[in-house]
């Protein structure tokens, strides 16, 4: 007898992205296509991936399949936790996280803790400050990737959020299955529901620790998992959530072929000295255009983050609504201004 349903589920979604990560690194080395186990013994060492466990059951069902999956494809697998500092006893918390995963297998195995800012909101400064620490253990520890925990629900999550700042197609298209530089975050659960991780757990006799703040109306994400995604399940029916997950592939497809065609599409909209000229920037679609536009404005110093819909919206008012008026401010202090019909912009 096979494993349960639910295990079988989430050890197929790893052992597809391990797949993926040894076919990269062997395209990368210039090694013939083969099947893994073929490619394995001409690679020594066995590269290594770790995986971003908090102790919930998302998390842990990630690690319990990656400790399975890894070793059957010559693979090490490690782990780390991060330590926010929230709440009383986090530290413990890590501490315990980092023996599941010991007895899971893995190694290495860290806890590591970081100092949340306040910049952005609680939610966004404690994300910046557990990237920082798993991109620092990545380079630490030679990681080929770090998996996520995300799953299909929290995608759905991410795609209401999106909706509701109005950011456009791009705030659509959620979370990536692979971001981060060169690659190195992959999210193996994106097609796979919080229930499925939840039921492996309880059928491999994982311990899970769920997350006090997951369920604190006093965040955004929070108030959405508990009562904005049910309510539209009421007045919907079943299926949001799948239907959310499925709009963010079909954005995330659509935004980067625009992506694409504003990065050709650049290079015809620069004079000689490289400065953007109004008229042809005109004759190109708005979704090309503004591209281009919010391109330029964080090249010349504007903080991607920082830089929303309405700074590029103001500025394509100078391409489009010219009617004399004066320069725009942008975050980063970075000022675009229309001059001789090109459009200048640059740190005031």
């Amino acid at each position: 007898m096979g494993p349960h349903p639910a295990v079988a589920a989430i050890r197929l979604a790893v052992r597809r992205v391990l797949h993926d990560i040894l076919t990269e690194l062997n395209t990368t080395a210039g090694v013939p296509a083969a099947t893994a186990a073929e490619r394995m013994p001409e690679r020594p060492p066995s590269p290594l991936v770790l995986v971003a466990c908090s102790g919930g059951a998302d998390s842990m069902a990630l690690a319990s399949a990656l400790a399975f999956e890894a070793p059957r494809l010559g693979v090490r697998a490690g782990g780390v936790t991060v330590d926010h500092g929230l709440q009383n006893g986090s530290d413990l918390r890590a501490e315990e996280v980092v023996l599941r995963l010991r007895e899971l297998g893995l190694d290495p195995v860290e806890a590591t803790a970081v100092t949340v800012g306040r910049e952005g909101g609680p939610e966004a400064a404690a994300r910046d400050a557990r990237y920082g620490a798993l991109d620092a253990a990545a380079a630490r520890h030679g990681a080929a990737a770090v998996l996520l925990g995300h799953t299909r629900d929290d995608q759905a999550e991410t795609v209401l959020l999106g909706l509701a700042r109005g950011s456009g197609i791009r705030s659509l298209s959620g979370m990536a299955a692979v971001s981060g530089a060169g690659g190195r975050y992959r999210r193996p659960f994106l097609q796979v529901d919080r229930q499925t991780a939840r039921k492996a757990c309880m059928v491999q006799s994982l311990p899970v620790w769920d997350d006090p703040h997951n369920a604190d109306p006093a965040y955004t994400r929070s108030r959405l998992r508990h009562e904005g995604l049910p309510a539209l399940e009421k007045a919907l029916g079943k299926g949001v959530v799948e239907a959310l997950a499925r709009t963010a592939q079909l954005s995330r497809d659509d935004a980067d072929a625009l992506d694409a065609w504003a990065r050709q599409a650049e290079a015809g909209v620069r004079d000689a000295s490289g400065v953007l000229e109004c008229a042809k920037l005109y004759a190109l679609p708005p979704a090309v255009r503004r591209r281009i536009l919010r391109r330029a404005a964080i090249d010349a110093g504007a903080p991607a983050g920082a830089l929303f819909a309405r700074h590029v919206e103001e500025v394509d008012r100078l391409i489009t609504g010219w009617r004399g008026q004066g320069a725009i401010n942008l975050p980063g202090k970075v000022v675009a201004r229309r001059q001789g019909g090109r459009l200048v912009i640059r740190q005031g």
